[in-house]
């Protein structure tokens, strides 16, 4: 079982999510934004940027978050990281649109890309992971996408080679929903997706 880790920013999405619902169970420690320069990670496997995490702190942080993962740790970011941070990635911004279930012959615009990680065979259907989106990445062609968009964009991959470590990157915002109380699919989400990191393969 891995020890996982939240950079905590306090809000009150963060709060409900990962302190005061059934996923606090998962959550070894939160590690408060201010604190995090001097916070001790020796004992963490996974550290979780959420979404919507403070930036100012967060790019105050960046070398401790690469020196993390080049230790062959876990780094899973949550949300749209716009200011591409994140190894070896493009970011690329698209419109959100709230509303496209209600569009004739709707259809989220996402597609699995995979069919051999355990997350979408074992943890996740892609409806759990439909909601909306917030823009793509674009990896190297040597990461694996999970989750992409009809045009091949990726919504959520794993890049496991531009450092020594694991990042696990999606622009899907699941903690910011469930912690707003609404958007039912990001509770299901949620329930697979924490415990694939808790004790899944990765």
């Amino acid at each position: 079982m891995r020890n996982i880790a939240v950079l905590y920013g306090g809000s009150s999405q963060h709060q409900r999510t990962y302190k005061d619902s059934e996923f606090a169970v998962y959550i070894n420690q939160c590690v408060p934004i201010y604190e995090f320069a001097t916070a001790s990670l020796d004992d963490v496997d996974v550290l979780i940027i959420p979404s919507q995490t403070h930036a100012k702190y967060l790019h105050q942080n960046i070398e401790k978050i690469y020196d993390f993962a080049n230790r062959g740790k876990i780094v899973v970011t949550l949300g749209s990281q716009t200011e591409e941070w994140l190894p070896a990635h493009q970011w690329e911004f698209r419109p959100t649109n709230f509303w496209w279930w209600l569009d004739p012959n709707a259809h989220s615009g996402l597609k699995l890309t995979t069919q051999s990680n355990e997350l979408f065979t074992k943890y996740l259907t892609i409806e759990d992971a439909t909601w909306h989106q917030h823009g793509v990445y674009w990896p190297t062609a040597d990461c694996e996408v999970l989750l992409a968009t009809t045009d091949g964009a990726a919504v959520f991959y794993i890049d496991r080679v531009n450092t020594n470590g694991v990042w696990i990157n999606t622009t899907l915002d699941p903690d910011f929903h469930f912690g707003s109380y609404f958007m039912p699919a990001t509770t299901r989400f949620l329930r697979g997706f924490l415990p694939w990191l808790k004790e899944g393969e990765i």
